[in-house]
């Protein structure tokens, strides 16, 4: 990492022509107490690369604003579901870490689970196109340390100070209260255009990665370099890492844009049903482990959030699992009240000096004892640490307990109740880490390249993953009506990736390309691929967890049924019936089948593969139905998997597929094997050599 580089000093405002000082059309910004602001764009710090100041009095009062600005629900994240569960550690790891929990093999750390969408309200949908937060928080039996992390590895912005630009950015506009819970509006664009140092979050964002299947599908990322103490006081930095056991899975756009329709809580009720049913979401929690002398050689700064480090060159080292196998009591006092904040770790870890992080640390507390209306949240159930706790604070708005005797406060000097006294021994400190610096508000130079990272990502993905990244760079821009904002984003993709850039381009039906945006470092074409960041090279080898919909009808081959549904229990995956009438319909044997879903209730996009398995009664009549039309038309279009008895040949026709059945569409009859092969094929969750054909129609 170029910490002597020759780079000069750098803001966020580089990288284009929009950054704009006062002057007769732009009056001045000031603080709320009509004190100008000369820098906007970077907190205060001890040195370029240096902590954060509490001093700094611009961007505490920008915070303290933000954080005040909804009641009762979270200005972001205020859609969420969280669950129960425990953490078993896997070894000690004393030589790396004191944190207590890290030290025993197998031991069992109770935990609670908040995943959340980051930009609609608690009335949103599950699926819109997002970051997710993943949140956890660890009840040790020295503290609760909580993981507030993210889906995505990479944070749109570098320093806190932009943070509540952002959330207004791709908020509701002020003035129409609209659109909601999405990113693709002017606002929204106008400001990462204008943000170089957003690219890579928007690759990111503008992939699958932002429209999970479920969260019990998705990798979780501590995005901020932390530390790790030892009991000798040695450190190494830790990047945080959650890998599913269940692998990686999204859905396409359109099957996201029908899901938020038909389901608007997909997500949710896919995680409570899978732990109803002792299908209990495991990860795995992994480390990046690196010391100072890898930091200080590494391309990027470790201290900046818009940038990650692939793990072909940092391994994640497995520190332990993770289940989550029990739902909440009531959802208000758990899911609602639970209150996470960045600042809270336990004795061997500290934070680093990444000042979005340092930013977080003082908003997350200023946040939550706003929300949850005064300073005792800790005393509510779900937040209160299940070890010991013993302390001098007292009173405030809604205190359930204070400390008894007559003394609160220390040191004292009463023998019958003394109180709590401090421990040198085993309370926490912080890292000794030698600061030193002159107190500026500055971006570090190396900070500076906004690119390179965000051209890696993109040449990691398979070229299936990089059509839709291309498709949501153009849908979200074809949603902005301000064609220069458009262009000025085109212009940053230039920097990323030619092709890219032009396919977008034709997409929005732009004329000309645009100069590429100018650029505060040159962009890297020659970072390696990183196969990691593919979700489709990581996804499963089973089918299990996933959901097979079953389309029966009058006098349904009970044979094949039954050899379908014991295909997919051995699988371990979860079979619904769906049928003309919710009351379900008698097979060929003249048993009675009851469904889960009418078909015009449950359309194929809440499943993960399809099968056809219709009786040859009133076939006709069904081929004419616009609901099992449609039924098929989208699991066609989404690439997913389809078996079919002979009967649904009709159906088939009927939808305009009787010439169009690829490998993806496998007859199923009564041979022993078949089902068996179908269920197999599924394993690969979509498929994806019919998405040209589709996209050519």
């Amino acid at each position: 990492m170029p910490h002597n580089s020759d780079h000069p000093k750098h803001s966020a405002a580089e990288g284009g022509e929009w950054h704009q000082r006062s002057d007769k059309a732009h009056p001045t910004l000031t603080t709320q107490q009509g004190v100008p602001i000369a820098d906007d764009q970077n907190s205060l710090r001890a040195g370029a690369r240096g902590p954060g100041l509490l001093e700094d009095q611009v961007l505490r009062e920008k915070l303290f604003h933000f954080d005040h600005e909804r009641i009762p629900e979270r200005v972001v994240h205020a859609r969420g579901v969280g669950f129960h569960g425990y953490f078993e550690n896997y070894k000690n790891q004393s030589e790396l870490t004191k944190a207590d929990l890290f030290q025993r093999p197998g031991e069992q750390t109770p935990v609670f689970v908040r995943f959340s969408t980051v930009a609609g309200n608690k009335g949103s949908v599950d699926v819109p196109r997002d970051a997710r937060g993943f949140a956890t928080k660890f009840y040790t039996q020295q503290g609760n340390w909580d993981l507030v992390g993210n889906n995505i590895p990479v944070f749109f912005i570098q320093d806190a100070m932009k943070f509540p630009d952002l959330v207004h950015a791709v908020k509701e506009a002020p003035d129409r209260g609209f659109p909601q819970a999405q990113s693709a509006h002017d606002n929204f664009w106008d400001f990462v255009s204008l943000m170089p140092e957003s690219t890579h979050m928007l690759m990111w964002v503008m992939s699958d990665r932002a429209i999970p299947r479920s969260p019990r599908f998705m990798e979780g990322f501590g995005v901020h370099s932390f530390r790790f103490v030892n009991a000798r006081g040695e450190s190494h930095f830790v990047k945080f890492h959650w890998k599913p056991k269940q692998g990686l899975q999204s859905v396409v756009w359109n099957e996201a844009v029908k899901i938020n329709g038909a389901d608007p809580d997909f997500h949710r009720r896919d995680m409570w049903d899978a732990i109803q049913r002792g299908d209990y979401p495991e990860w795995e929690l992994g480390v990046q482990i690196f010391d100072d002398a890898f930091a200080e050689e590494f391309e990027f700064d470790i201290l900046d959030p818009t940038k990650l480090i692939p793990e072909e060159q940092v391994p994640v080292t497995p520190l332990g699992k993770m289940v989550l196998n029990r739902v909440v009591d009531n959802f208000f006092a758990e899911t609602e009240q639970v209150a996470f904040c960045t600042q809270n770790i336990v004795p061997g870890m500290d934070h680093s000096n990444d000042p979005l992080l340092q930013g977080r640390n003082f908003s997350y507390l200023d946040t939550q004892t706003k929300r949850l209306g005064g300073p005792n949240f800790t005393h509510i159930p779900i937040n209160a640490p299940k070890c010991p706790m013993h302390h001098f604070q007292q009173d405030g708005h809604m205190a359930m307990t204070n400390p008894g005797g007559r003394a609160n406060y220390e040191p004292n000097s009463w023998d019958d109740n003394p109180g709590p006294r401090e421990n040198p021994e085993h309370g926490f400190e912080s890292y000794p880490e030698k600061i030193s610096g002159t107190k500026v508000r500055e971006r570090s130079p190396t900070f500076a390249d906004h690119y390179s990272q965000a051209w890696q990502f993109y040449v990691s993905q398979t070229e299936t993953e990089q059509n839709h990244i291309a498709d949501a760079f153009v849908f979200e821009l074809s949603k902005v009506e301000r064609e220069d904002i458009r262009i000025r984003m085109v212009a940053h993709l230039l920097n990323v990736d030619d092709a890219l850039a032009g396919k977008v381009a034709d997409g929005l039906g732009l004329e000309a390309l645009p100069k590429a945006a100018t650029a505060a470092v040159v962009p890297r074409k020659d970072l390696p691929v990183s196969d990691a960041l593919s979700i489709l090279k990581n996804g499963p080898s089973s089918f299990a967890g996933r959901k097979l919909g079953v389309f029966v009808s009058e006098g349904t081959d009970a044979k094949i049924f039954d050899a379908l549904k014991a295909a997919a229990e051995h699988e371990g995956a979860v079979l619904a019936v769906i049928a003309p009438a919710i009351g379900g319909v008698t097979d060929s044997s003249g048993r009675k089948i009851s469904a889960n879903e009418k078909i015009d209730g449950g359309p194929s996009v809440l499943f993960d593969a399809v099968a056809l398995l219709p009786g040859d009664k009133d076939i006709q009549k069904l081929a004419s139905h616009s609901p099992v039309r449609d039924f098929i038309c989208d699991a066609f279009a989404h690439c997913k998997f389809i078996g079919y008895n002979t009967a649904a040949e009709t159906l088939l026709k009927s939808a305009g597929l009787a010439d169009s059945k690829d490998d993806g569409c496998l007859k199923i009859d009564s041979k022993e094997d078949s089902c068996s092969r179908f269920i197999e094929r599924c394993r690969d969750l979509r498929y994806w050599p019919r998405e040209d054909a589709v996209n050519k129609v």
